[in-house]
């Protein structure tokens, strides 16, 4: 799932951004309310979360702005102003959660996963091909009743290709929402997790999950393979 994380403080951004990536999100950052409300615009999101003291435009102002516009992601506030009318302006202004600095990632963590499950709580929390699962609350998947060993990277491919099953996705595609939007590697990394994942997901039951579309991307079956 994509996050962004709108946060001026670098050294904060830098290690939110390395937290969600390890738990298998993909992150943009913004460090301003401009750039943070340009890339609303453009990209979609699970959560956003919202420092409220930002140059420019505030926290208030972008949380205000698209509320107006009716975008309803998620959003939670990440702040160091504790008082209890600046988070009863937050929340007033369309905010769903508050959160405190200092923080524990930890914390943190669950809390962006509790505004994950209020998004949509009567979608099923387990994504299903055949007989292969994945689920994303619990970041766990697996083949049937055996168990499988993913890293992050991985756990996030294989997630955004299960929640667009007989969809052909292309390694630009892959590389914006699995790695994120300014990605300056290799594009054929792509093909280097593709190939893991397959190691691991389809060579050892004997199954083909994964087909490569040549010159465009990857689908996957929604059988299973």
């Amino acid at each position: 799932m994509r996050v962004l994380v709108v946060e001026d403080e670098q050294n904060i951004a830098a290690a939110v951004d390395r937290g969600l990536r390890a738990e298998g999100f993909s992150v943009d950052i913004a460090e301003d309310g401009a750039k943070a409300l340009g890339l609303i615009r453009h990209n979609g999101y699970a959560v956003i979360v919202l420092d409220l003291m930002l140059p420019g435009r505030n926290g208030y102002d972008v949380c205000r702005t698209l509320r107006a516009a009716g975008i309803t992601t998620p959003v939670l506030i990440l702040t160091a102003k504790d008082g209890e009318y600046d988070e009863a302006d937050a929340l007033d202004l369309g905010a769903d959660d508050y959160l405190t600095k200092p923080f524990s990632f930890v914390v943190l963590l669950a809390h962006i996963r509790a505004l994950l499950r209020r998004t949509d709580p009567q979608q099923s929390p387990v994504l299903c091909a055949g007989d292969l699962w994945l689920d994303p609350a619990a970041h766990r998947c697996g083949r049937g009743n055996e168990r499988l060993d993913l890293t992050p990277r991985e756990f996030g491919l294989l997630e955004f290709m299960l929640r667009h099953p007989d969809t052909v996705v292309s390694k630009a595609n892959l590389l914006a929402e699995v790695w994120d939007t300014w990605f300056e590697g290799d594009p054929n990394i792509v093909e280097v997790y593709v190939g893991y994942l397959r190691r691991k997901i389809d060579t050892p039951f004997g199954r083909s999950a994964i087909e490569t579309v040549r010159g465009i991307g990857y689908r996957l079956d929604a059988k299973g393979g």
